[in-house]
């Protein structure tokens, strides 16, 4: 009997039409999606040091190459923040000055009512490049605006006639600073801060951070928490 002869096409069956389709449709399938996750990780939220630090955030000290950096989330009408500026950190930047980057970032809370008025006064002076001189004079006179008595201070127009005189002894030009004091920016600054805190988990002020790491000391005393962050400080820049 004789045996047909095969048909040199259909002898070797290869995959099928429709395989070949459903393998190119995934292929294309997997460059889009490639393609979108490279898209959006170069256009992903901040990384968690420009959340920190973004790039036009204030510094009252620095140095180069920002081996140790030192940010804190405060509030200007914060009483342990102000005992904070006394006792810890406005030593830590006279001490340190030149050695660490020290960052300040506003998270005014809600129960301290002159707070974000402080930080839009502070951030205005910025516009003027006296960010730290603002920063200081609220500190350095916090009895005269942001108490009453025994309780926070709220009168928003007796703090502003304070930011002034503030303003008027840091030299800049008055005019200028009611203006900005206006000016939306201001208050997107702060509320970037705000929003950075909470991406962070910070929920209370003052919060320090050393190196991207939220520093939590343990002792009782202010003393104890200088010990604690200058030994931190120290180890960093050890390294």
């Amino acid at each position: 009997m004789s045996r047909k002869s095969r048909n040199p096409v259909t002898a070797r069956r290869g995959p099928s039409l429709n395989v070949i389709l459903t393998a190119a449709v995934v292929v294309i399938a997997a460059a889009v999606i490639g393609g979108v996750l490279l898209a959006n990780r170069g256009s992903a939220g901040p990384s968690a040091d420009s959340t920190l630090r973004p790039a036009d955030a204030h510094t009252l000290s620095t140095v180069d190459g920002d081996k140790v950096t030192v940010v804190e989330f405060f509030d200007f009408q914060c009483p342990a923040c102000s005992s904070y500026y006394t006792d810890v950190t406005k030593k830590l930047e006279q001490d340190y000055r030149g050695r660490i980057t020290l960052v300040p970032r506003n998270l005014p809370l809600d129960v301290h009512p002159l707070a974000l008025p402080a930080a839009l006064a502070a951030e205005a002076a910025g516009k003027q490049g006296k960010y730290a001189e603002m920063y200081h004079a609220l500190y350095e006179n916090y009895d005269s605006w942001a108490l009453a008595g025994q309780s926070v201070a709220t009168d928003p127009k007796a703090a502003a006639a304070t930011f002034e005189r503030f303003a008027t002894t840091a030299g800049l030009d008055l005019e200028r600073f009611r203006a900005d004091l206006a000016s939306p920016d201001l208050r997107e600054t702060v509320d970037r801060d705000v929003a950075d805190a909470r991406q962070l988990g910070v929920t209370s002020t003052p919060t320090l951070f050393v190196n991207g790491t939220k520093f939590q000391p343990k002792g009782k005393t202010l003393a104890d928490v200088d010990r604690e962050l200058r030994a931190r400080i120290d180890e960093e820049l050890d390294r």
